[in-house]
């Protein structure tokens, strides 16, 4: 399965998944300074999509960088904005979703507070859970939690 896809949301940009590129000497390349969500996208039977508890991975995500003391520069609504618009912008009806956000290129060191925490948010084509188990998954109830693609 192929992870390419058209585009890429790289701080606060939509931008070709060729250019989606950072420094080798990035902060978060030497001293693991970067985190994760990983978000699935359902197609529904009505030919919508879903992606599962959205706001509640992007707080989660938001929380991470909190915590770990280099905070999001976007909010989370601007994070749930920004994967609808790179969902659409590729045209999948269900994807994986990686939101990451890394210090990047600047100071060396342990600490380096100047340096700019890039976000980016890719999607890629994966099968669904039950075809990769074989189980088969209980359809997806409407709810609004649930931020439906149109």
């Amino acid at each position: 399965m192929s992870l390419k896809t058209e585009k890429i949301w790289f701080d606060g940009e939509l931008v070709p998944w060729e250019d989606a590129k950072i420094h080798v000497l990035a902060h978060a390349l030497h001293y693991g300074t970067a985190y994760f969500e990983g978000i699935r996208c359902y197609a529904l039977a009505d030919g919508r999509s879903a992606v599962f508890r959205l706001e509640e991975h992007m707080c989660r995500f938001a929380d991470s960088g909190k915590i770990l003391g280099f905070p999001l520069p976007y909010t989370v609504e601007q994070l749930q904005q920004a994967t609808l618009e790179v969902i659409r912008a590729n045209q999948l009806r269900e994807c994986y979703i990686r939101p990451l956000a890394f210090v990047g290129l600047g100071e060396m060191g342990l600490y380096a507070p100047k340096n700019p925490v890039n976000v980016c948010i890719a999607v890629w084509p994966w099968a669904p859970i039950s075809a990769m188990t074989g189980l088969r998954t209980a359809s997806v109830r409407k709810s609004p939690r649930l931020p439906v693609i149109t």
